[in-house]
């Protein structure tokens, strides 16, 4: 029987708490259990295994991020957009490490397609429509705008930046400068 008050909600958020606080790696369904001082067993009726309140927290994480940023890109277009969703990538990282961790989780085939990480894709294409960018070269700028934004916040959360001249910020602004640039004057197909 669940206990009451559990639900597979309230547990995943439990989760999602958690992995910012500890780290995605960390989170594991009896360390949830001990954040509700309940017995393992008795989230058993939530959740199937630590596999699936990852999965679940993943999915919260990726629904999170397109939701910001489909409020962030609202009435946005070419660089303002690349930047509002650019921002929206990193501010989430800084305030929800684990969450954020979390968003890269390995999904099977029919979760990710049925996840909000389709919705990102969509915004990040809805934003290259706005350099006149066709297929392929809209998969191959999806792939760089991920990359580059997955990068920097990595290694930027990991402290990489924080030891030297210019601050962190402002090669944020260049790159995305560039990035813009880049996307101006996509090298057309040899």
């Amino acid at each position: 029987m669940a206990r009451a008050g559990l639900t597979t909600e309230r547990l995943v958020r439990a989760g999602a708490e958690l992995a910012d606080e500890v780290g995605f790696d960390q989170v594991t369904v009896s360390a949830v259990a001990r954040r509700f001082d309940v017995k393992v067993a008795s989230l058993y009726s939530h959740l199937r295994n630590s596999q699936d309140l990852k999965t679940r927290i993943a999915l919260l994480a990726l629904a999170e991020l397109a939701d910001r940023a489909a409020e962030a890109l609202a009435g946005r277009s070419g660089k303002d957009a690349l930047g509002a969703f650019a921002n929206v990538y990193r501010d989430y990282a800084r305030a929800h490490p684990g969450r954020y961790a979390a968003a890269r989780h390995p999904l099977d085939a029919e979760t990710a397609a049925g996840s909000a990480g389709v919705r990102i894709a969509q915004l990040t294409r809805a934003i290259l429509r706005g350099y006149d960018l066709t297929e392929p070269d809209q998969t191959h700028a999806v792939r760089l705008l991920g990359s580059v934004f997955h990068g920097y916040v990595s290694l930027e959360t990991a402290g990489g930046f924080s030891h030297s001249a210019p601050d962190s910020q402002e090669s944020w602004t260049r790159i995305l400068d560039a990035l813009d640039s880049l996307l101006r004057t996509w090298p057309a197909q040899p």
